[in-house]
């Protein structure tokens, strides 16, 4: 018989908890993404349907006359007659359903899924042009295009994150921007930089029953938060405060339409004239809560998946295992 004394030493990797719950945490911040694209879509996609697209500014137009002309089309047969018998009537009745198509989309895009993801990207061009004809029907007000920012980017952000990764800077660059804009927007309505749509007060006052001197000073001082938000958004101590605001006030906000439109003597109490308003805007929610999780204080290091049979103190420094064989 034959003793043999072995020492065995084997240094213990020491994992960090942050690393390991890296990947879950990161499709969680996907998850929010994909919410925020897929409300915007959706709450679109009952505007078309129910509704109708705001396209009709950028085509009862001199100039869509002169083009219908030059290419031989009769303006009856281009615009129709009301009846949606039209070349612009039929298109704009069928641009619903790429919403629609785009709001399935921002469920089942996976990574490396590039024909979804480029049709996200036309989703976000799509939401470009809507915001334009918006735009032009505010008189071209600039705040009226810039507040849109966070919808327009929304679809371009969640593939940014699935394409290069949810602390790319190209990301997170694409989130801050359209955090800013959203609220650089409203901030400038909101101050009376630019005539605010008369929805503001009267949301504000049905909503707080507030005459319309105590509803316009509580709009300043939110306007004045608003820009302080798109500055606090960039200093590290208070980005992580800004960013919460920013979900909180984007989610007020939103509400605030089907609060103060809906009533029980409306005919399914008016949501269908006014959730989706609410529906649309989860943007102006979802993006600074991404940037709210994603700044989150790092874990500490803890020693995990330690292999069977070594040992360590708490230093983690290794010991030797020794083992006799006859």
């Amino acid at each position: 018989m034959f003793r043999y004394g072995i020492n065995i030493e084997r240094k213990e990797r020491v994992i960090p908890s942050s690393a390991v719950n890296k990947p879950n945490f990161d499709s969680r911040l996907i998850i929010i993404l994909r919410l925020g694209a897929f409300f915007c879509f959706a709450g679109w996609t009952w505007v078309h349907f129910y509704w109708e697209g705001p396209y009709g500014i950028l085509v009862w137009q001199d100039a869509t006359y002169v083009f219908a002309e030059r290419i031989g089309i009769d303006w009856e047969e281009f615009v129709g007659s009301g009846a949606d018998d039209g070349f612009v009537q039929k298109w704009v009745a069928r641009i619903g359903w790429f919403y629609l198509i785009c709001a399935v989309i921002t469920v089942i895009v996976r990574k490396g899924s590039w024909i979804q993801m480029a049709a996200l990207v036309g989703g976000s061009g799509l939401l470009t042009i809507l915001s334009y004809a918006k735009y032009v029907a505010s008189q071209r007000q600039p705040p009226m295009f810039i507040e849109h920012g966070g919808q327009i980017l929304m679809p371009i952000l969640l593939v940014t994150a699935l394409a290069l990764g949810v602390r790319h800077r190209v990301t997170v660059t694409t989130a801050l921007l359209a955090l800013v804009t959203t609220f650089a927007g409203h901030g400038c309505y909101a101050l009376g930089l630019w005539p605010p749509p008369a929805t503001f007060h009267a949301m504000t006052s049905v909503i707080l029953d507030v005459g319309y001197d105590t509803a316009n000073t509580m709009l300043h001082t939110a306007g004045i938060l608003d820009f302080l938000v798109c500055i606090g958004i960039f200093l590290p101590p208070l980005r992580r405060m800004s960013a919460l605001y920013a979900a909180a006030w984007g989610f007020v906000t939103a509400i605030a339409r089907p609060v103060a439109g809906m009533s029980l003597s409306l005919n399914y109490w008016g949501a269908d004239q006014f959730v989706h308003e609410a529906v649309l805007r989860a943007p102006h929610v979802f993006i600074p809560l991404f940037l709210f999780f994603l700044w989150r204080e790092p874990q500490s290091a803890e020693n995990v998946a330690r292999p069977p049979g070594l040992t360590s103190d708490d230093s983690g420094t290794t010991r030797p295992i020794t083992c006799t064989i006859d």
